[in-house]
């Protein structure tokens, strides 16, 4: 551990001061971001019992905020076009998730639930396509370093916020808190435009619009890209499944309270800050599949845990194990795909992922609630499982490429 703690600060020290500062601001950004995403798993409880839903309602709720968040295809070729604007484009990001929950709190039925899930989806939808392929460009030869940095802000935000926020829906009604997220997205993303209004000024030339699709042609037709992002769209079925119904879990098989459900949302996350730097300076040195594959097949293992452990303490172990890869290897998989992809659609690499991705993730949520209906809530544990371990077979025979630097 030492001695990778001083091989990362030694990486980050190589960096130069600029690039370190829109690094930290773009991961601080990112801590919002996430901070806003977990908000959604900590409501649906409420929103459940507020609104009478079946786990299947709830599980449409996930699959409309998926539906949006998909749509990283037209936002990469927004944000590979207008790299100089991608300050704007991160403030947008920001503004989306504060208007999504605003609503939420004020929709009077399910349906202006589901209009509001989709706005939550889109903010993750402008927002990561730009921020990954930003620093993809401007840290090509450390790739993975710079995107496991940005990943710590997620890890962050989703370990902070469900205890935060869990504890002040013990006390306030839940409308309340939605709504009173507004004000707060308004700030952070006049922040995001001001403070990075000079970073992107010299993002170079806008790429034309054959060299745009003579990119996408050479990524998706690549074996690297297609063996990772089928295996990423299989493990994604799987993190939807658990993060839609594990607060269901808590709450109704396990009967804890929100903010117990805050508690073991933060463990699920706060792993990652330690581990996601870990892992991208591993992958740098020693390879992608090096660091995927024992990671994928480690949260096979753990999501069949969770299925048998006893709530408490023991659940709580489990699911820390789970969090240092569950978002993590997420980096790694980006990594993996932009290493191969031309400079031109550093952004769209995450679109054609989620293309790929999305027949599959979109109605895990529906699948995995229909199980619930029909075996209990222990059932998400089990399909996850299943999924995870597919997803580890497919990595296997992938003979990955070194980085294009």
């Amino acid at each position: 551990m030492r001695l990778t703690m001083t091989s990362f600060w030694e990486s980050v020290h190589g960096l130069g001061r600029e690039r370190i500062v829109m690094l930290g601001l773009v991961t601080l950004g990112h801590v919002a971001v996430h901070w806003y995403g977990q908000l959604f798993s900590l409501v649906v409880p409420s929103i459940k019992a507020g609104l009478l839903l079946t786990n299947v309602q709830v599980g449409a709720l996930s699959t409309a905020r998926q539906i949006t968040n998909g749509l990283t295809l037209p936002s990469g070729y927004l944000a590979d076009s207008y790299r100089n604007r991608t300050n704007l484009i991160l403030a947008a990001a920001i503004l989306c998730f504060g208007l999504g929950y605003f609503f939420i709190g004020i929709a009077p039925s399910y349906e202006w639930t589901l209009v509001a899930a989709t706005l939550i989806g889109l903010g993750a939808a402008l927002w990561h396509p730009a921020a990954l392929g930003s620093l993809s460009v401007r840290f090509s030869e450390r790739r993975g370093l710079a995107l496991s940095v940005h990943g710590v802000g997620a890890s962050v935000g989703d370990s902070i916020a469900p205890v935060i926020v869990g504890a002040v829906l013990l006390a306030a009604n839940w409308r309340l808190v939605m709504v009173g997220h507004l004000l707060p997205a308004v700030l952070v993303a006049l922040v995001m435009w001001w403070s990075l209004r000079n970073v992107y000024q010299d993002s170079g030339l806008k790429p034309s619009f054959g060299s745009y699709v003579g990119g996408i042609r050479e990524l998706v037709t690549n074996a690297q890209v297609l063996g990772v992002v089928s295996s990423n769209a299989i493990s994604g079925m799987a993190r939807l499944a658990v993060t839609a119904f594990f607060p269901l879990y808590v709450t109704e098989t396990l009967g804890y309270s929100p903010f117990v459900l805050g508690i073991y949302l933060a463990l699920l996350y706060v792993m990652g800050v330690v581990s996601q730097p870990i892992m991208g300076i591993l992958s740098d040195k020693h390879g992608r599949k090096a660091v995927l594959v024992p990671a994928f097949g480690s949260m096979a293992v753990l999501f069949a845990l969770m299925a048998i452990a006893p709530g408490g303490i023991a659940l709580g172990l489990v699911i820390a194990a789970l969090g240092c890869f569950f978002y993590g290897t997420a980096n790694v998989t980006s990594s993996a795909v932009m290493d191969v992809a031309h400079e031109n659609v550093q952004a769209s690499t995450m679109g054609v992922t989620s293309l790929f991705s999305q027949p599959f993730t979109l109605v895990s949520p529906i699948i995995t609630g229909l199980l619930v209906e029909s075996y209990g809530l222990t059932a998400t544990f089990w399909y996850a499982a299943v999924l995870q371990l597919i997803s580890t077979l497919i990595l296997i025979p992938i003979r990955f490429r070194r980085a294009r630097v």
